[in-house]
């Protein structure tokens, strides 16, 4: 099992944790919501759980609880920018679907 992150996403969360003063990574995790059934979240780690899956890349810790691990192996994290607007983009293989909006995918 394995999730990454690009240079550009690593680079980010660095930022990110640096400007915040704190934390040890970022946690990508899955809930059930959106009209496609689930929905990624993002949010900075102080501390491991019991159940987490730690995965370093770029030299940054991407923190994935096992229950959303199944739905996320293989998954790469990339930060972009397109013209005004910038963001996450999840390179997920195993969502069959998407909604419209990006917000929500399948397996």
């Amino acid at each position: 099992m394995q999730v990454s992150l690009t240079p550009a996403a690593a680079r980010h969360v660095e930022k990110s944790l640096a400007k915040r003063g704190s934390g040890i990574g970022l946690r990508l995790a899955v809930k059930t919501s959106g009209c496609s059934g689930f929905a990624y979240a993002l949010e900075f780690v102080d501390a491991l759980n019991a159940d987490d899956q730690c995965f370093e890349t770029q030299g940054t810790k991407l923190i994935v609880d096992a229950k959303s691990l199944a739905m996320l192996d293989g998954t790469e994290l990339d930060f972009v920018r397109e013209g005004l607007n910038e963001g996450f983009k999840f390179n997920n293989p195993n969502a069959k679907n998407s909604c419209g909006c990006g917000e929500s995918f399948a397996v």
